[in-house]
């Protein structure tokens, strides 16, 4: 039995979304049954998704807050291009 973990920050995709939606989370669970079905023959109906979502404060990269981290690789693309 597949099992798939997928974890993102609990942000939305679109203005004014703070969180994934469940028409959202249907298309990715539906996607990742197709995807196993498709490419390894995993029966569909086999297949568990767990989707975690997480605040942007519980996660961290490159040795800082993941804001601070986007804020510092922003401000490098600006000063780069």
């Amino acid at each position: 039995m597949p099992i798939v973990n997928i974890l993102v920050t609990r942000e939305g995709t679109s203005p004014g979304a703070d969180r994934t939606t469940a028409e959202q989370k249907k298309a990715i669970y539906k996607g990742i049954a197709d995807l196993l079905f498709d490419v390894m023959g995993k029966p569909r109906e086999d297949t568990t998704v767990i989707f975690h979502e997480h605040e942007i404060e519980d996660l961290g990269q490159g040795a800082l807050p993941l804001a601070a981290y986007r804020r510092e690789r922003a401000r490098s693309r600006q000063t780069a291009g």
